[in-house]
Protein backbone atom coordinates (compact mmCIF):
# COMPACT_ATOMS: atom_id res chain seq x y z
CA UNK A 1 0.00 0.00 0.00
CA UNK A 2 1.11 3.42 -1.02
CA UNK A 3 1.43 5.26 2.28
CA UNK A 4 -0.96 8.28 2.79
CA UNK A 5 -0.41 11.19 4.68
CA UNK A 6 -2.53 14.62 6.31
CA UNK A 7 -1.15 17.64 7.17
CA UNK A 8 -0.60 17.50 11.68
CA UNK A 9 1.33 20.88 12.46
CA UNK A 10 4.24 23.69 11.61
CA UNK A 11 6.53 24.23 13.76
CA UNK A 12 9.05 27.38 14.28
CA UNK A 13 12.20 26.01 16.54
CA UNK A 14 13.84 28.73 17.66
CA UNK A 15 17.79 27.73 18.05
CA UNK A 16 20.88 28.84 19.44
CA UNK A 17 24.47 28.89 18.66
CA UNK A 18 25.96 25.79 17.05
CA UNK A 19 28.78 23.91 19.29
CA UNK A 20 31.40 21.79 17.97
CA UNK A 21 32.63 18.75 19.82
CA UNK A 22 34.94 17.85 17.11
CA UNK A 23 35.78 14.71 15.24
CA UNK A 24 34.93 11.74 16.44
CA UNK A 25 35.11 8.10 15.14
CA UNK A 26 31.36 9.13 13.23
CA UNK A 27 31.98 12.32 12.19
CA UNK A 28 31.91 15.76 13.73
CA UNK A 29 29.82 16.29 16.81
CA UNK A 30 27.91 19.42 16.98
CA UNK A 31 24.73 20.48 19.08
CA UNK A 32 22.11 23.01 18.66
CA UNK A 33 20.02 24.52 21.41
CA UNK A 34 16.26 24.65 21.32
CA UNK A 35 15.39 27.35 22.85
CA UNK A 36 11.72 27.96 22.00
CA UNK A 37 9.32 28.64 19.34
CA UNK A 38 5.59 27.63 18.22
CA UNK A 39 3.77 25.43 16.57
CA UNK A 40 0.22 25.09 14.92
CA UNK A 41 -1.87 22.64 13.55
CA UNK A 42 -5.54 21.42 13.33
CA UNK A 43 -5.30 19.85 16.28
CA UNK A 44 -2.33 21.06 17.87
CA UNK A 45 -1.24 24.81 19.58
CA UNK A 46 1.55 26.06 21.19
CA UNK A 47 5.17 26.65 22.41
CA UNK A 48 8.26 25.15 22.32
CA UNK A 49 9.79 24.91 25.52
CA UNK A 50 13.17 26.02 26.09
CA UNK A 51 15.90 23.04 27.11
CA UNK A 52 15.79 20.47 24.04
CA UNK A 53 18.17 20.26 21.68
CA UNK A 54 19.43 19.05 18.38
CA UNK A 55 22.14 16.33 18.18
CA UNK A 56 23.84 16.44 14.90
CA UNK A 57 26.75 14.44 13.24
CA UNK A 58 28.30 15.90 10.08
CA UNK A 59 29.11 12.39 8.43
CA UNK A 60 32.35 12.06 6.33
CA UNK A 61 30.03 12.27 2.86
CA UNK A 62 28.98 15.37 3.77
CA UNK A 63 25.12 14.55 5.18
CA UNK A 64 24.26 15.99 8.63
CA UNK A 65 23.04 13.49 10.70
CA UNK A 66 19.68 14.92 13.22
CA UNK A 67 18.38 13.92 16.17
CA UNK A 68 16.02 16.53 17.62
CA UNK A 69 14.39 16.15 21.04
CA UNK A 70 12.27 18.69 22.73
CA UNK A 71 8.98 19.71 24.24
CA UNK A 72 6.14 20.94 23.28
CA UNK A 73 3.45 22.56 25.65
CA UNK A 74 -0.27 23.09 23.98
CA UNK A 75 -2.55 26.32 24.96
CA UNK A 76 -3.98 24.00 26.97
CA UNK A 77 -0.73 23.29 29.06
CA UNK A 78 -0.43 20.11 27.92
CA UNK A 79 3.31 18.17 27.12
CA UNK A 80 4.46 16.56 24.10
CA UNK A 81 7.75 14.73 23.90
CA UNK A 82 9.59 14.93 20.83
CA UNK A 83 11.97 12.58 19.16
CA UNK A 84 12.97 13.78 15.54
CA UNK A 85 15.69 12.45 12.95
CA UNK A 86 16.78 12.74 9.61
CA UNK A 87 19.39 14.27 7.22
CA UNK A 88 20.18 17.66 5.61
CA UNK A 89 22.23 17.92 2.88
CA UNK A 90 22.92 19.35 -0.79
CA UNK A 91 25.69 21.16 -2.44
CA UNK A 92 28.70 22.21 -0.78
CA UNK A 93 28.37 25.97 -1.62
CA UNK A 94 24.85 25.73 -0.10
CA UNK A 95 25.48 24.20 2.83
CA UNK A 96 28.64 26.76 2.99
CA UNK A 97 25.51 29.23 2.93
CA UNK A 98 23.52 27.62 5.33
CA UNK A 99 26.68 28.10 7.70
CA UNK A 100 26.95 31.34 7.42
CA UNK A 101 23.04 32.14 8.29
CA UNK A 102 22.34 32.99 4.84
CA UNK A 103 18.78 32.53 3.85
CA UNK A 104 18.67 29.58 1.42
CA UNK A 105 15.71 28.41 -0.70
CA UNK A 106 13.98 24.91 0.66
CA UNK A 107 14.18 23.41 -2.78
CA UNK A 108 18.04 23.88 -3.02
CA UNK A 109 19.06 21.47 -0.30
CA UNK A 110 17.30 17.84 1.29
CA UNK A 111 16.11 18.51 5.04
CA UNK A 112 13.63 15.75 6.01
CA UNK A 113 12.73 14.13 9.43
CA UNK A 114 10.67 11.67 10.87
CA UNK A 115 9.13 12.36 14.13
CA UNK A 116 7.44 10.28 17.03
CA UNK A 117 5.91 12.05 19.68
CA UNK A 118 4.83 11.21 23.31
CA UNK A 119 2.36 12.35 26.25
CA UNK A 120 0.42 11.99 29.24
CA UNK A 121 -2.11 14.38 27.83
CA UNK A 122 -5.82 12.08 27.64
CA UNK A 123 -7.22 13.83 24.66
CA UNK A 124 -3.98 13.85 22.66
CA UNK A 125 -3.39 9.81 23.48
CA UNK A 126 -3.14 9.61 19.27
CA UNK A 127 -0.07 11.09 19.40
CA UNK A 128 1.54 8.31 20.95
CA UNK A 129 0.43 6.11 18.07
CA UNK A 130 1.16 8.34 15.49
CA UNK A 131 4.32 8.75 13.24
CA UNK A 132 5.05 12.14 10.71
CA UNK A 133 7.27 12.73 8.46
CA UNK A 134 8.61 16.78 8.27
CA UNK A 135 9.98 18.73 5.69
CA UNK A 136 12.18 21.52 6.79
CA UNK A 137 13.96 24.99 6.47
CA UNK A 138 16.95 25.87 8.20
CA UNK A 139 16.66 30.03 8.74
CA UNK A 140 19.65 32.05 10.82
CA UNK A 141 18.28 31.48 14.25
CA UNK A 142 15.26 29.07 13.58
CA UNK A 143 14.18 25.86 12.06
CA UNK A 144 10.78 25.70 10.51
CA UNK A 145 9.03 22.60 9.91
CA UNK A 146 6.03 21.10 8.27
CA UNK A 147 4.89 18.08 9.60
CA UNK A 148 2.70 15.44 8.11
CA UNK A 149 0.77 12.51 9.78
CA UNK A 150 1.13 9.02 8.72
CA UNK A 151 -1.95 7.37 8.16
Amino acid sequence: MAPQFEFLLRIAADVGELMTMGGGPLGERRVVAITGGSFEGPALKGTIVPGGADWQIVRADGVLDIDARYALRTDAGALIRVVSQGYRHGPPEVLAALGRGEDVPPERYFFRTVMRFETGAPDLQWLNRTIAVAGAQRKARQVLLEAWKLL
